[in-house]
């Protein structure tokens, strides 16, 4: 029987020590190594690298193992949109809750800067077919005020905030 280190909790945010931060960073940069690999670049047993793993997916830190696929390169064509929804205050989470449920939004945010909103990154066939959604599902919804659309015509970047970013986030100055 193996001893299990037990993660601890705190205010309900989890308490990750340098061990399980290394762990995620190397899930993070290829999550099909196996505990064996992990465990050699950590200098430390397979097993306390299954063990950390399970926790942390019993505790919801790792939510899930996915693959990130590259749709050009695939022949897949799609339009992407980021779009802005403005609302009435008293249904943006509902409105939110709503675009969340539609395959097309890919992410859903909501925001209060000059007026409470919804950004969402929302992708498509076609412009056609952006259209329809944003016409026939989007703006119909009740409490939406306006629909504001940017169609992306060419990405520059695009990735997760990793473990490995975590430390190096506002500690950057930059200048333009």
């Amino acid at each position: 029987m193996r001893l299990q280190i037990p993660l601890k909790v705190k205010n309900n945010v989890a308490i990750l020590d340098a061990t399980d931060v290394r762990i995620l960073q190397a899930l993070q940069k290829n999550a099909r190594q196996t505990y064996t690999v992990i465990g050699r670049q950590l200098g430390t047993a397979h097993s306390t690298v299954y063990d950390r793993i399970k926790k942390m997916e019993q505790h919801g830190i790792v939510k899930r193992y996915t693959a990130l696929l590259d749709p050009e390169k695939t022949g897949v064509r799609n339009v992407m949109a980021m779009i802005t929804v403005y609302t009435d205050p008293k249904v943006t989470e509902k409105v939110a809750q709503k675009l969340s449920e539609a395959v097309e939004a890919l992410e859903v945010y909501t925001s209060l800067s000059e007026e409470l909103q919804i950004m969402a990154k929302i992708v498509a066939d076609t412009q056609e077919s952006l259209h329809e959604f944003i016409a026939n599902f989007v703006a119909p919804m009740p409490g939406v005020l306006r629909v504001r659309t940017s169609i992306v015509t060419k990405k520059f970047k695009e990735e997760q905030l990793s473990m490995l970013d975590l430390g190096k986030v506002n500690i950057y100055k930059r200048s333009i």
